[in-house]
């Protein structure tokens, strides 16, 4: 059963840092391109960023630009978020998705396949 496990979600004051983990299990992450999205209340879901299987990444959202680095490490099956100087305009759900294309990135949520369960984030003093 091929599944997506976020974690690494939290409280943190404005300022803060947090790392965010993607696990795949039931299948090998290096064959898929990953996306990160979070869905604040009340909003749409938003692509944040993206990496490519090659090591590529994409930016989606203007406003993490600067602040938030996404990448791979095959060898255990999972892709990071790092989140520094976060903002309370920051808080939502994140939500890792997968895709098995090559050359590929997207901030559109359907272009994923696989979905996990999403993990809290929280910026706030």
């Amino acid at each position: 059963q091929l599944q997506l496990v976020e974690s690494g979600g939290g409280l943190v004051q404005p300022g803060g840092s947090l790392r965010l983990s993607c696990a795949a299990s039931g299948f090998t992450l290096d064959y898929y391109a990953i996306g990160w999205f979070r869905q604040a209340p009340g909003k749409e879901r938003e692509g944040v960023l993206c990496i490519n299987r090659s090591g590529g990444s994409t930016t989606y959202a203007d406003s993490v630009k600067g602040r938030f680095t996404i990448s791979r490490d095959n060898a255990k099956n999972t892709v990071y978020l790092q989140m520094n100087s976060l903002k309370p305009e920051d808080t939502a759900i994140y939500y890792c998705a997968a895709v098995p294309e090559w050359d590929y990135c997207s901030g559109y949520a359907g272009g994923y396949d696989y979905w996990g369960q999403g993990t809290q984030v929280a910026v706030s003093s």
